[in-house]
């Protein structure tokens, strides 16, 4: 029998080279990873540029196979506004070099339309060689916005003895809108005898930078009013007021979830304004929700009158397990846009075995995280766990 011939140790270097390219380009991902993420990004694309299209207009105008070719060409022009007008102009110039060349005809001379192929598909390739470089430049940019956003919220919880406390969240963007907190407050309010734990939740209504933006005001604003000694529903009046004059007449409102824990009786005062109820699971397992509070801050008045934002009080006791969280978890979708909902986000808490909080955590983001697999997200995800231990 004749023995398998040894390969070429220049043809394993060049498998080596290969397969280190490949893992590069990658990212370790496989082919099943990659098609799911293509077809993602390719209804992402479309959902961008179709909104700007009329599609009630391509009905009428066109019917059958005519149909095709003017939604075609309806969502090119789409995509050309979205291109600078020189490189809209040379965008045009490569189509119509690739487009108009099997016809061209430069004497018998076919090296001039090989030359004339190509010189298009050289201005195809400038034009994505600078559309990359905006691109990369945008992108460091908002790392850099991502950064600085990182500082705002906390690393890590604070230690409060018989508070188990994690959080985490998933940006849809670069940046998010999310806002999360939990610290003890700077100055003891004059009701209280120690320091209470404040603990925040918020969403800022849009996404990526502007939101981002309008998220590190609303941190700058309740560290500001915290570190007064005033009670949880001045803060709330104040954040509303602050929220009101920098809505952009309501068209940037922000849902928050605030509440102020006793670290000595476990009695906690909480407002809701406008959020998802956050679940409250009993150490009994009686699941609870908080929806005492008012509407979401920033939304526009007709007179100056303060808005009403009664707070509400509950006693937590050993075992109970506080999830707070944003719309963008119950409404994760995945790649059939079926929504996680409330129905699965409920018997993922009730159901959660006696464990850390970033143990509880880490089920849930890994529940949703499998729901919505390699989909593109609509919103920023956060959530907030409490637990209390003793």
């Amino acid at each position: 029998m004749a023995a398998t011939p040894t390969p070429a140790p220049a043809t394993k270097s060049r498998r080596h080279h290969l397969r280190d390219f490949w893992e590069r380009v990658t990212e370790g991902r496989g082919l099943e990873q990659l098609g799911s993420q293509f077809v993602s990004d390719a209804k992402a694309s479309y959902a961008l540029y179709s909104k700007d299209v009329d599609w009630d207009e391509v009905g009428r105008s066109s019917h059958g196979p005519g149909r095709i070719w003017r939604s075609a060409w309806a969502l090119f022009q789409a995509m050309l506004m979205k291109l600078t007008p020189a490189r809209r102009v040379l965008l045009l110039l490569a189509v119509a070099l690739l487009l108009v060349q099997p016809g061209v005809h430069w004497g018998t001379d076919r090296q001039v339309t090989l030359n004339l192929a190509g010189f298009g598909v050289a201005i195809l390739f400038l034009l994505l060689a600078v559309e990359l470089a905006d691109r990369v430049t945008m992108k460091r940019d908002l790392e850099i916005a991502r950064e600085i956003q990182q500082w705002l919220v906390p690393d890590h919880a604070p230690s409060v003895p018989g508070v188990d406390i994690a959080f985490a969240t998933r940006p849809q963007n670069t940046v998010a809108g999310d806002y999360y907190d939990a610290f003890l407050r700077p100055v003891t309010p004059q009701e209280s005898i120690t320091p209470p734990l404040l603990v925040v939740v918020a969403d800022v209504a849009g996404k990526s930078v502007p939101a981002a933006l309008l998220m590190a005001t609303f941190q700058a604003s309740l560290s500001a009013l915290a570190a007064t000694p005033v009670t949880l529903d001045e803060i709330v009046v104040g954040l509303d007021r602050y929220c009101r004059a920098h809505s952009l007449d309501g068209r940037r409102f922000t849902t928050a979830f605030l509440a102020e824990i006793n670290a000595k009786t476990r009695e906690m005062i909480y407002v809701n304004a406008g959020h998802n109820d956050p679940i409250l699971r009993r150490g009994s397992g009686q699941i609870e929700r908080l929806p005492t509070g008012g509407p979401p801050f920033g939304l526009p008045l007709f007179t100056d009158d303060v808005l009403p934002y009664p707070s509400g009080r509950i006693q937590l006791q050993t075992g109970d397990l506080l999830f707070i969280f944003t719309d963008g978890v119950v409404e994760a979708v995945n790649d059939s846009a079926e929504e996680y909902g409330e129905a699965r986000l409920l018997p993922c808490i009730q159901n959660a075995p006696p464990q850390t909080s970033e143990e509880t955590l880490k089920r849930v983001m890994a529940d949703v995280n499998a729901f919505v697999g390699d989909a593109r997200q609509h919103d920023d995800i956060t959530c907030l766990v409490l637990r209390v231990t003793a």
